[in-house]
C-alpha cells in the first residue's frame, strides 16, 4: 500500500504539540514500570490450530522518539500502553498487562486466587495465567469477578476455569447486577454493526508500524481468538455490600450506567487498594464509543467517582483499573480520582450550559476548552474518548440527533445528499479539484468533506478516492486519539485495498447460548425482513424443553411478538425443541433431529424465510 509522507502542515502541528505539551513529567513511566517480573519468553499467542490471536511484540518499534507521522501525546500513552508482563501492584495483588486490549488482576487469598477481568479470549487469558503461576505458583482459582458487562472483561474466562468447576461450587462468577444481560444483549442485538466499526476503532486490521496502527489509547489493540461467558453465581446488588472469598474482604460500590451499563468498583481493606473498573482510566474514556453503543451518563459517572472518594479516599493507598498501570499513595490516589471525576463533571456540566445557550452539538464541541489543571494532566487527555466526540455525545443524550434547525430535519441521504453537491459544485472532477486545494493549504478535515461527498456519487472515480485515502492518512498522523488515528487509516486502507470486513467476532457461540428465550427471540424478530412479511398472519406455540417454558409467537405486519403462556392446541403450529436447538434452528438448521412439529409446517418455513442474514462486511467509507 503506497502510503504518504506527513505533509508540512502536520509536522509544524506535531512540534507544536511537542513543544506545548509537559513530556519533561516522566512520572507515569515510572509507574507503569514498577512491580515487573517478568514476560512471556514467546509474545506470539497462538490458538489450537497455531493461528495468532495475540502477538506483543508487533509494538516494539512504539520506542524513542515520536516520528512524524504520529501525534507525540499518542506515541508516548502508547509506549506506555505497550509494556507487557506481569506487574505487582502491592505484594498479593498483580496485574497482567498488555497482553489484550483490556488488563488482568490476580488477587492472592489464603489458599489460592480471584481473577478480575480475564481479557477478551481463552487464550490471551491462558497464556496471562501461566505467566503467573510461572513466578508467582500454581495456586488453584476460588472465583472470577467482572468487574463489568463488556467483552474485553470476560471473554477470556474458559481459558482459566471451567464450567465442570463452576458447577461443582470450586469456582465462583462474581458479577454486578443485570451483567448477564447486558453482556449478551450487546454482543447480539447491534453485535454485526458494533464489530465492523469495532474493526476501525481498533485497528485490527492495519499494519503495525510508525504510519500504521500505533495502538488505541486504551490499550493496543484487540485479540482474535475465542470469546466465552459464563452464568454469574453471585450477583452483587448493593454499594457496601461485602462478600469475602478466599479470606480475602471485597466491599462493592455500584456504578451502574458510567462506562457500562452493569459495572462495579471495590475495595480490598486487605491491601488497602482499590479497583476502579474501567471508570478511573489514563485517558479521557469514551461517553460515546466510536463502535457504537448507547451513550453513557458523565453526570452519574462523576458521582460515583466522588463516592469513591468518600467511603475510600481516606483508605486506599493504591488505586487500580481493568486497564492501563496503577497509582501509588493516597494523596496520589485522591488527587487522580479527583482529576477523573471532574472531568466527566466538567465536560456534562459545560455541555449543558451551552446546549441552553443555543448551541448544538458540533458547535459546543468547537468551543469547549478543559481548565488548565485538567489539560496538565496526562490522564485528561483524549487518547480513547475525546472532548470533541464526548460533547457530541452528551447533546444527543439529552436532544438527540436533531439540532432543531428545519433545515436539517429532513435531508437526504448520503448518496442523494452525494449527488446535490457534486453537481452543484460543478461535478465530481472540480469537487476533486476543490480538495486537492484544501489538502495543500492543510485543511483536511475540509478536504475529506468534499472527498467524502465525491466517492459516494461515484464510488470508482480513481483521483478521488486516491486523494481522499491520503487525506485520511495525513488526519491519522495528526490525532491525538488512537481510535481516530485507527478510523482515519482503516477508512484509508480500504479505500486503496478494499473491504476488510470485521477481524474479531463478538457474537460466538458460548456468548450466544447465554441468551435468556426472551433475548433469542427478540434477536429474531430484529431479523425479520418487514416488508417481505407485511402480508403474513402467522402463529406458532413454541415450547423449550430443557426449560419448561412455552412462548406463543405471532408474526403480523411484519413484526415478530411473543408471550409467555401454555401451548393452545388451535395454534396452527406447535413447536418442541430444546433452547440450544432453537439457535441452531434460526441460523439455519432445519434438516438436523430434535426437533417436534406438530401441525401446518410450512408456518415455519414462511417465517424462516423472512428472516435476514446481518452484513459483517457493509460498507463504511463507501456507499
Amino acid at each position: 500500500m503506497q502510503q504518504r509522507e506527513p505533509e508540512a502542515s502536520i509536522r509544524e502541528a506535531q512540534a507544536k504539540a511537542l513543544a506545548s505539551l509537559p513530556f519533561d513529567d516522566v512520572d507515569d513511566f515510572a509507574a507503569a514500570e514498577r512491580g515487573f517480573l517478568g514476560t512471556l519468553e514467546d509474545p506470539k499467542i497462538r490458538n489450537d490450530k497455531g493461528d495468532v490471536v495475540w502477538d506483543a511484540s508487533t509494538f516494539d518499534f512504539v520506542q524513542g522518539d515520536a516520528p512524524d507521522s504520529v501525534h507525540p501525546s499518542l506515541w508516548r500513552q502508547s509506549k506506555l500502553v505497550a509494556k507487557h508482563g506481569l506487574f505487582e501492584v502491592v505484594p498479593g495483588v498483580y496485574q497482567l498487562r498488555g497482553l489484550d486490549l483490556s488488563v488482568m488482576s490476580v488477587i492472592e487469598g489464603d489458599t489460592g486466587v480471584i481473577v478480575v477481568d480475564p481479557l477478551i479470549s481463552v487464550e490471551t487469558a491462558a497464556a496471562a495465567m501461566a505467566l503467573y503461576r510461572t513466578h508467582r505458583g500454581d495456586r488453584p482459582i476460588h472465583a472470577v469477578i467482572h468487574s463489568h458487562s463488556h467483552i474485553d472483561h470476560f471473554g477470556g474466562v474458559l481459558g482459566i476455569v471451567s464450567q465442570e468447576d463452576v458447577d461443582a461450587g470450586k469456582v465462583q462468577i462474581v458479577v454486578p447486577e443485570g451483567f448477564l444481560e447486558h453482556s449478551v444483549a450487546e454482543n447480539v442485538y447491534a453485535g454485526t454493526a458494533m464489530g465492523r466499526r469495532a474493526g476501525y476503532m481498533y485497528g485490527a486490521a492495519l499494519d503495525r508500524g510508525p504510519r500504521g496502527q500505533v495502538g488505541a489509547g486504551l490499550g493496543q489493540t484487540t485479540s482474535t481468538g475465542d470469546a466465552t461467558i459464563l452464568p454469574p453465581t453471585l450477583e452483587v446488588r448493593a454499594t457496601g455490600e461485602t462478600h469475602t472469598i478466599d479470606g480475602v474482604e471485597f466491599e462493592f460500590q455500584m456504578a451502574p450506567g458510567t462506562e457500562a451499563p452493569s459495572e462495579m468498583h471495590f475495595y480490598l481493606p486487605r491491601y488497602r487498594a482499590l479497583c476502579m473498573a474501567e471508570n478511573a482510566t489514563h485517558t479521557l474514556h469514551n461517553l460515546l464509543t466510536l463502535r457504537g453503543a448507547v451513550v453513557r451518563d458523565p453526570h452519574i459517572w462523576s458521582q460515583y467517582l466522588t463516592e469513591a472518594i468518600q467511603r475510600y479516599g481516606d483508605e486506599a493507598d493504591v488505586v487500580f483499573a481493568s486497564h492501563h498501570w496503577p497509582t501509588w499513595g493516597n494523596e496520589a490516589v485522591n488527587e487522580f480520582l479527583a482529576i477523573q471525576r471532574d472531568l466527566y463533571g466538567y465536560l456534562h456540566d459545560q455541555t449543558l450550559r451551552l446546549l441552553n445557550q443555543g448551541y448544538n452539538g458540533a458547535e459546543i464541541a468547537e468551543l469547549i476548552q478543559l481548565p488548565p489543571a485538567l489539560e496538565a494532566s496526562w490522564s485528561t487527555h483524549g487518547y480513547y474518548g475525546s472532548v470533541s466526540h464526548n460533547v457530541k455525545a452528551i447533546y444527543q443524550r439529552y436532544m438527540g440527533w436533531f439540532d432543531g434547525n428545519p433545515a436539517r430535519l429532513w435531508p437526504h441521504p448520503p448518496e442523494a445528499l452525494a449527488e446535490r453537491y457534486v453537481d452543484a459544485i460543478g461535478g465530481i472532477d472540480r469537487v476533486v479539484e476543490l480538495a486537492r486545494a484544501a489538502y495543500d493549504a492543510g485543511d483536511f478535515r475540509w478536504a475529506a468533506t468534499l472527498l467524502d461527498h465525491a466517492v459516494f456519487a461515484d464510488s470508482d472515480h480513481a483521483a478521488a478516492r486516491s486523494l481522499y485515502a491520503d487525506t485520511l492518512e495525513q488526519l491519522a498522523y495528526g490525532a491525538e486519539n488512537g481510535t481516530w488515528r485507527n478510523f482515519y487509516l482503516s477508512g484509508a486502507t480500504e479505500l486503496r485495498e478494499g473491504n476488510f470486513g470485521t477481524p474479531t467476532q463478538t457474537a460466538a457461540p458460548l456468548i450466544i447460548a447465554q441468551l435468556t428465550p426472551e433475548q433469542l427471540l427478540d434477536a429474531l424478530a430484529i431479523r425479520v425482513d418487514g416488508p417481505k412479511a407485511w402480508d403474513l398472519d402467522l402463529a406458532v406455540d413454541l415450547t423449550l424443553t430443557d426449560l419448561g417454558r412455552s412462548f406463543h409467537l405471532t408474526l403480523r405486519n411484519g413484526v415478530l411478538i411473543y408471550v409467555e403462556r401454555e401451548p393452545d392446541a388451535t395454534t396452527p403450529l406447535q413447536l418442541t425443541l430444546s433452547k440450544l436447538r432453537l439457535i441452531q434452528l434460526a441460523g439455519g438448521d432445519t434438516k438436523s433431529a430434535g426437533i417436534d412439529i406438530r401441525g401446518d409446517a410450512g408456518v415455519l418455513q414462511q417465517i424462516l424465510g423472512v428472516l435476514d442474514e446481518a452484513d459483517p462486511n457493509f460498507e463504511i467509507v463507501l456507499p
